[in-house]
């Protein structure tokens, strides 16, 4: 058997991770080590600016995207996305953790955050006539200082389509519920490098609510999230864009680290919460939980701010809860590292979705469940990631063994929509697309997960041979009163290989 050093923190098997020199993990071996990411997420600035007017929210429910609105700003807790930044690879598509692979699916984009996850997927042409795609279906024609190509400005959609008239009609309703449909996805959904723009590929989607109802926004979604943490482990970038909270919320159910200290958030529904307290490092101010919109917190499950009955909401709204020092050290993106080098199997939550916690929730969280492991590609315009729970059974109450070989396919990252706003993405994707419409024949399936899995079996033998098992170099010491446990760690587990 193959021994490795104490301070030898790369895979002894590099077939796996073939772009282990390029990744974000050699920055804690240099001067860059506490370098954090700044998640560029505009939901916090979107609720201040757009209040929903009360008309226009059967037409967001029609069209699948209020489970969205209510889950609202939940506080990013910068080095903990940094930390897991530093362990997805690009090579999986999965985060690798001491206690092996482990990724978000799309289960739990469904349960977490309410959007549909089978149907077609959401692509088509960016050739488009913004200025009568615009007119038809937002009733205004934009100005080019509300333009960057063909995105338009978030906050120009506010001071437009905000405030309906009082004797706003059915089509003038629509409108507005287009624009803030629209401007959800680009401060939340869809956020770029500044999310202040939404690309208009998305306003064609938004025709008919009820069709719009039938794609799936979920894997769209995921897709770029998948894209989004890509790039971040790879390049040197400052900021990681895209659905953020997404992650965040994965973490919190299924990891121990970086979680409120209280444990999980009370039995679901949520009671309100209290205004947040200002961290130095956190992305709110006083008051920011509740802030902007009346009818973002989840008072009742199923229960509107004003007394009428609503849909039941994502599992996801349960976390909207304060986020402070006493609950969450911000800033410490050494101790989160060091958290997980030391992670333990007893310390995963494998399979949290369970019991009470689901039934209340909305069917378009539980439907099509076979779908959430299907080996498929997602597809988002002129993104195109792939989909790999066989490699995270556990996460399915299955048994995991030795995943295949999946490669990495580098000239799907290299496309992006720069440089090609004259495509048609449905043709250009039109072999993965075809794909994904055969998801149900391609389903994981595994024998049910008997206890945890021991630390010499097989999967587990492989998995600490072709990753990088710690991040924290063994013998650093900053100034800080808190101190690494890695080097501990390290020794321990060479003398159980030994």
């Amino acid at each position: 058997m193959s021994f490795r050093g104490l301070c030898d923190a790369d895979p002894l098997d590099t077939s796996v991770l073939v772009l282990q020199d390029r990744h974000r993990s050699h920055l804690v071996d240099t001067e860059h080590f506490q370098e954090v990411l700044h998640p560029r997420q505009q939901m916090r600035a979107f609720l201040g600016m757009w209040r929903m007017d009360p008309r226009i929210r059967p037409y967001v429910i029609r069209a699948g995207f209020y489970g969205i609105y209510r889950l609202g700003h939940v506080i990013i807790d910068w080095p903990l996305i940094t930390s897991l930044v530093e362990r997805w690879r690009p090579e999986t598509h999965t985060f690798h953790l001491p206690v092996g692979e482990m990724t978000i699916t799309l289960q739990d984009v469904a349960i977490l955050i309410g959007l549909r996850i089978d149907g077609p997927v959401v692509t088509g042409t960016s050739v488009l006539d913004v200025a009568g795609l615009c007119v038809e279906l937002l009733g205004v024609i934009p100005p080019d200082e509300a333009l960057r190509g063909s995105a338009i400005s978030i906050r120009w959609l506010c001071q437009q389509l905000s405030t309906p008239a009082p004797d706003a009609d059915d089509v003038a309703l629509h409108r507005s519920a287009r624009g803030f449909i629209l401007a959800l996805m680009g401060s939340f959904l869809f956020a770029d490098k500044k999310g202040v723009h939404v690309h208009l590929c998305f306003l064609s989607l938004l025709r008919d609510f009820t069709h719009t109802a039938s794609y799936s926004w979920g894997g769209a979604v995921l897709a770029h999230t998948y894209r989004e943490l890509c790039r971040a482990s790879l390049d040197r970038r400052r900021g990681i864009s895209g659905c953020i909270t997404l992650i965040q919320l994965w973490s919190w159910e299924r990891l121990h680290v970086g979680r409120p200290d209280f444990g999980r958030p009370a039995p679901y529904p949520a009671p309100p919460v209290p205004h947040a307290v200002r961290d130095d490092d956190a992305d709110i101010v006083d008051g920011d939980v509740a802030e902007g919109v009346g009818d973002v917190l989840p008072v009742q499950q199923g229960v509107q701010p004003e007394g009428e009955p609503g849909p039941a909401l994502p599992l996801g709204c349960r976390w909207r809860v304060p986020l402070t020092r006493v609950h969450n050290p911000s800033g410490v993106l050494l101790l989160y590292r060091d958290q997980l080098d030391a992670q333990t199997l007893n310390q995963v939550r494998w399979q949290p979705y369970i019991g009470e916690l689901v039934d209340q929730l909305p069917d378009i969280c539980l439907a099509s469940q076979d779908i959430w492991r299907t080996m498929s590609p997602l597809v988002c315009f002129e993104v195109v990631e792939w989909h790999r729970p066989e490699r995270v059974l556990r996460q399915f109450g299955m048994h995991q063994e030795i995943p295949p070989a999946c490669s990495y396919e580098q000239q799907l990252h290299r496309v992006d929509a720069r440089g090609r706003q004259q495509r048609d993405w449905s043709l250009y994707h039109a072999t993965y697309i075809a794909l994904w419409e055969t998801r149900a024949g391609r389903i994981i399936t595994s024998p049910p997960m008997v206890g945890l899995m021991d630390f010499h079996d097989p999967y587990m033998q492989w998995h600490r041979r072709i990753t990088r098992r710690f991040m924290t170099p063994p013998l650093h010491r900053d100034d800080m009163r808190f101190h690494t446990t890695v080097g501990t760690t390290r020794v321990l587990v060479s003398l159980r290989l030994g």
